[in-house]
């Protein structure tokens, strides 16, 4: 198939652009992926997904042998493209704070290319009021460009489905923007929530924050029962089992990520950093990988250990490290221990890496980072720290 794209997305090889450039050149339209990242390109272009989606790689197979999808490093593939999708976020720096102007400078660097009549699409989750910044940056320059903000709201890995599953909200400043966007994502799912602009960049932040929240809370509760001697595991199927009233809520767990931190931080410097909420979830979250160490000092003198770390990933069954908390484990544990160890089975870009069997083999003490099922086969004959009760007996001993 050939012809002009239909749909350009910029950041189109990362983990929010390629699942959606997936899945709608699957569904007809022709997409093509726009990114500075030229090894990534020659990756997908050879049929191979860079990181860990499941279900992606056969539509990946799908819709390179179909046409419908093509990249490119090249800006000028947005010219002409009726809907250009912008999957480049919010950034935070050093010290928590946002960069609203990320998305602006990166919409700039494409300003030659934008021509009057497209409608260009926000992605990524952004800091309240960059949508409004992007239009007033059009218009400066003249161009008469529908913008829509329509957040992501998949979870890694299981983007091939959600895409399809989930409502997808939408917004614009007028009613022919709404509608450009809901025809966009109709492509995908016939349930589609429009709100205003704002609300919508609300509703992603708030829905991240919401969820952070959650684990810092199910984390506290974890705290305060190990430390009283209490076994969380037996108190939360207590609470949950055939309870609704309780069913939400989650287990104890490193929360992480590139977004569940970010995102409540943007929300706190939001609102002047009255954020009590948020940053009480920060303290509790981030304290975790302390509150873990100082439970296996209670019992083991690391001094001479050697301490094997499994999973390395920020969440199970994924190969992306971003954020991941199982990184300061490490370093919290390279301050006490005499060795440590780290293995993951999906994890690629780290070469400090080692395979399971040896960390199995020559590890005198068991620390869970990553719940991937795999793990949920072991038959450990060491003791094992397991705040996710993936490992058989796996709490620690």
């Amino acid at each position: 198939m050939t012809g002009q794209p239909e749909v350009a997305i910029v950041g189109g090889c990362g983990h929010v652009g390629l699942p959606l450039g997936l899945a709608l050149a699957d569904a007809g339209p022709r997409v093509v992926l726009y990114d500075l990242n030229e090894a990534a390109i020659d990756q997908v272009r050879a049929g191979k997904m860079p990181f860990v989606e499941h279900g992606a790689e056969e539509v990946l197979a799908r819709v390179l042998a179909s046409g419908t999808l093509t990249l490119s490093a090249d800006a000028s593939a947005v010219a002409g493209v009726e809907h250009v999708v912008v999957v480049i976020g919010t950034p935070v720096d050093q010290h928590l704070n946002p960069d609203p102007g990320a998305v602006v400078t990166a919409i700039e660097r494409m300003l030659d290319h934008l021509t009057d009549g497209q409608h260009l699409v926000l992605r990524s989750t952004v800091y309240p009021g960059v949508t409004g910044m992007v239009e007033r940056l059009l218009r400066a320059h003249g161009k008469r460009i529908d913008v829509s903000f329509c957040p992501e709201r998949i979870a890694e890995g299981k983007a091939m489905e959600e895409l399809h599953s989930l409502p997808q909200i939408v917004s614009g400043r007028t009613p022919r923007a709404v509608a450009r966007a809901t025809e966009l994502f109709g492509h995908l799912t016939d349930s589609i929530i429009p709100v205003g602009v704002e609300e919508a960049e609300l509703a992603k932040l708030f829905t991240n924050t919401w969820r952070y929240i959650k684990f810092a809370a199910a984390n506290q509760l974890y705290m305060m029962a190990t430390e009283f001697g209490a076994d969380f595991d037996v108190i939360h199927r207590a609470m949950t089992q055939d309870y609704p009233r309780a069913a939400d809520m989650p287990g104890p767990g490193l929360a992480a990520g590139p977004c569940l931190l970010k995102d409540t931080m943007q929300l706190a410097a939001f609102n002047n950093n009255n954020f009590m909420l948020g940053h009480a979830s920060m303290m509790v979250n981030e304290g975790l990988p302390m509150f873990l160490i100082d439970q296996i000092e209670k019992e083991h003198d690391l001094t001479d250990l050697t301490v094997g770390l499994l999973g390395m990933a920020f969440k199970g069954e994924s190969d992306d490290i971003r954020s991941s908390l199982s990184y300061k484990l490490k370093r919290l544990l390279r301050l006490k221990a005499a060795r440590v160890l780290c293995s993951d089975p999906y994890v690629t870009v780290d070469d400090d890496l080692v395979p399971l069997d040896v960390v199995l083999e020559q590890a005198d003490l068991l620390v869970i980072g990553a719940p991937h099922r795999a793990y949920s086969q072991l038959a450990p004959t060491v003791p094992v720290m397991d705040v996710w009760r993936i490992v058989p007996d796996g709490a620690s001993r």
